[in-house]
């Protein structure tokens, strides 16, 4: 099976690839745990300025796959587009035809709703969840201010607002990626989530990651494999058993 990243995909992926390489260089320098989250710093200002402009590219490609002819210029129009889209049938999410089934709601992966952890640092971030709620995430204003006033707000520049926007920026890059490979066939929209997705933003993610259930694992499933064997190799020999 071909699970080639779409080309339009390719530029943002990598993009944010080297943008995670250069957030996990600070990790030697600061480490990531509570304590620190309001640590501050150029380099930090840095990282959380590329991740939020690269943001506002993303969310402009998402939408212009939603709504074509929309001319979305800031993160409130990104949100109500994007939003819409995510309550509409058309998104793969409702009911396609009377016999196809409605996703359940925990597998509809909304921007809200997907979780990104470090798990080398036992973090969870959840970038997303303020527009489950109509309103903007506050690391986004935070962004805003360090780059509008930075002589005022330099202080906000913090590793907690850094790794919500790379973390928000890997959100966003999944709901590209899951849009660009159904486009052509949205009632098979619902078909793509998790893996089916994950397989085509190659090469991996290391340092932010959605739950393992997002990825494929063939030590684990060769070992679900294995065990599904012995189970009924065990069960064949105990009905032979009982013949003779």
């Amino acid at each position: 099976m071909n699970f080639k990243i779409p080309d339009n995909i390719r530029p943002h992926w990598n993009y944010f690839l080297a943008l995670e390489k250069d957030l996990e260089a600070v990790s030697r320098y600061i480490e990531f745990n509570k304590d620190n989250l309001n640590t501050y710093s150029i380099e930090l200002a840095h990282l959380l300025l590329s991740s939020a402009s690269e943001i506002d590219t993303v969310a402009k490609c998402i939408c212009s796959i939603i709504e074509p002819n929309a001319k979305p210029d800031n993160i409130n129009k990104y949100r109500k587009i994007i939003k819409a889209a995510e309550d509409s049938e058309t998104y793969g999410f409702g009911l396609v035809g009377k016999e196809d089934p409605v996703l359940a709601e925990k597998h509809k992966h909304r921007l809200s709703d997907l979780i990104v952890y470090i798990p080398r640092y036992n973090l969870a971030l959840h970038p997303w969840k303020s527009w489950a709620e109509d309103r903007n995430p506050d690391w986004w204003q935070s962004y805003n201010d360090v780059k509008h006033e930075r002589n005022h707000h330099f202080n906000k520049a913090t590793l907690r607002n850094t790794l919500y926007a790379h973390a928000a920026l890997l959100a966003l890059n999944y709901v590209y990626c899951r849009l660009e490979i159904t486009k052509a066939n949205l009632n098979r929209r619902y078909d793509y989530r998790g893996k089916n997705v994950t397989r085509r933003m190659k090469p991996e993610s290391t340092l932010l990651r959605f739950s393992e259930s997002f990825y494929d694992n063939p030590i684990a499933e060769l070992g679900g494999y294995i065990s599904s064997v012995s189970k009924d190799v065990s069960r064949l020999s105990d009905e032979l058993s009982d013949r003779d």
